[in-house]
């Protein structure tokens, strides 16, 4: 349907996008799948957003960019909001009123560790990825789980982030280096990520010559 309105109203404009068949039909493919989710009135809104806004067939960012300005998409944010807010709030994610479940599920999908201490180069892809499939389950009907915060205190959190405080201030270390080095010690003890990242963390202090052993356990 989006094609032959395409084709209808911009005319040769349309045609001069497309070489040959084979690109056409690439560009059909694609174009159904970036838009799965979606409903017809949607999206015939958004061709006749284009056809009073665009001399050109636009993208599929542009197109996508108008069907959120005409509807919301669902109260999804775009995809750089959304990787901004999982980064702000990796620290304590179930503490924060997420704009929206989504951007809370494909964080933790992510991983939270990584959206804290990875470049953005490498975090905001994989980001991207858990927040696309997670929007088009969204735009399918599915409602997502909330997160909610523990309603307990939560004393073993504040004893492991007692003892990173007091072990960061008697080693000289900034509040944020101490909590990075020492994020393994939150990972269930004996778990294999959790020695690999002692692992990681121990091995950048003895490259720096800082002559400090990290503790296998909060004592």
């Amino acid at each position: 349907m989006i094609f032959a309105r395409f084709m209808a109203i911009y005319g040769h404009k349309f045609k001069s996008c497309f070489e040959t068949e084979n690109e056409l039909r690439l560009a059909k493919r694609e174009w159904a799948l970036s838009l799965e989710g979606y409903g017809e009135a949607e999206l015939v809104a958004a061709v006749n957003r284009c056809k009073e806004t665009t001399a050109w067939m636009p993208s599929i960012a542009e197109f996508i960019e108008i069907l959120r300005d005409i509807n919301g998409d669902f109260g999804l944010p775009g995809v750089r909001d959304a990787y901004a807010e999982a980064c702000l709030h990796a620290e304590h994610p179930t503490r924060h009123q997420w704009s929206h479940p989504a951007v809370y599920h494909a964080g933790r999908a992510t991983g939270w560790f990584m959206l804290r201490g990875e470049e953005e180069s490498k975090a905001l892809p994989a980001f991207g990825y858990h927040y696309d499939v997670i929007c088009r389950r969204v735009r399918g009907g599915e409602a997502l789980d909330q997160p909610v915060a523990p309603a307990l205190e939560d004393k073993q959190a504040n004893t492991v982030a007692d003892f990173i405080q007091r072990f960061s201030t008697e080693h000289a270390l900034a509040p944020e280096e101490g909590a990075t080095l020492l994020y393994y010690l939150t990972l269930p003890q004996g778990s294999r990520i959790r020695k690999r990242l002692q692992a990681q963390a121990q091995q950048k202090l003895d490259q720096q010559g800082r002559a400090i052993r990290l503790p296998d356990v909060v004592g």
